[in-house]
């Protein structure tokens, strides 16, 4: 008889998330279809925007950015992002 071995993985979120980089101020705006307009200081080099992208994802939910993570778009405007679920 075999057994059967199965990963408990955490349970997560994934997020359309449109970023508008050079803002003025950092918010987070919630859409109707369930993604999010993010407006972020920083600038489109190096992954500057990605970087303070998950830091306020991570303030926004409460969760450790270590969890975050872009799972497609890392060099595009429009990303979808894998946040965990406390």
């Amino acid at each position: 008889m075999t057994r059967d071995k199965r990963v408990e993985s955490s349970i997560s979120m994934k997020k359309q998330v449109k970023v508008k980089p050079n803002a003025k101020q950092t918010q987070v705006i919630p859409q109707e279809d369930g993604s999010l307009v993010v407006w972020l200081k920083s600038p489109p080099v190096e992954g500057k925007a990605n970087q303070e992208l998950i830091a306020v994802l991570a303030k926004t939910f409460g969760v450790p950015k270590q969890g975050i993570r872009i799972v497609r778009g890392q060099g595009s405007r429009l990303k979808l992002v894998e946040i965990p679920d406390l």
